[in-house]
C-alpha cells in the first residue's frame, strides 16, 4: 500500500520561494514516476511537473518552466518541488501523485498542501 504525504506549503509573498516535499510510504519508491499537480479554487486540477524513477527525466508545465524544479531522493523516499519567483497565480493546493509506469494513470495521491501567494 502506497501513501503519500505532502508538506512545505504556506504563505509567501510574490517573488518568494517555497519547497514542497512529498514522502512516499511503501515499497520500491525508485520504480515510481512521481508528479506534482495543483488545483486552485474554481479551477480544474492541472499538471505541474513530473519526474521518472531514476530522476533522469523531468517534465514541467509551461507556466512553471524556469521557476520550479522537481527532484527526488530515492534514499529518503521523497520527491521535492522547489518553487521560485512565485506568482499569485501559483496559489493552489498542491498534490503529489505516483504511478508505476510512464503511460499509466496516477494511482496514488496525497492529501495536498496549500500554497498561498500574496501580491
Amino acid at each position: 500500500q502506497v501513501q503519500l504525504v505532502e508538506s512545505g506549503g504556506g504563505l509567501v509573498q510574490a517573488g518568494g520561494s517555497l519547497r514542497l516535499s512529498c514522502t512516499f510510504s511503501g515499497r520500491s519508491f525508485s520504480s515510481y514516476y512521481m508528479g506534482w499537480f495543483r488545483q486552485a479554487p474554481g479551477k480544474e486540477r492541472e499538471f505541474v511537473s513530473s519526474i521518472s524513477g531514476s530522476g533522469g527525466a523531468k517534465f514541467y508545465a509551461d507556466s512553471v518552466k524556469g521557476r520550479f524544479t522537481i527532484s527526488r531522493d530515492n534514499a529518503k523516499n521523497t520527491v521535492y518541488l522547489q518553487m521560485n519567483n512565485l506568482k499569485p497565480e501559483d496559489a493552489a493546493v498542491y498534490y503529489c501523485a505516483a504511478k508505476s509506469t510512464p503511460s499509466s494513470m496516477y494511482h496514488y495521491w496525497g492529501q495536498g498542501t496549500q500554497v498561498t501567494v500574496s501580491s
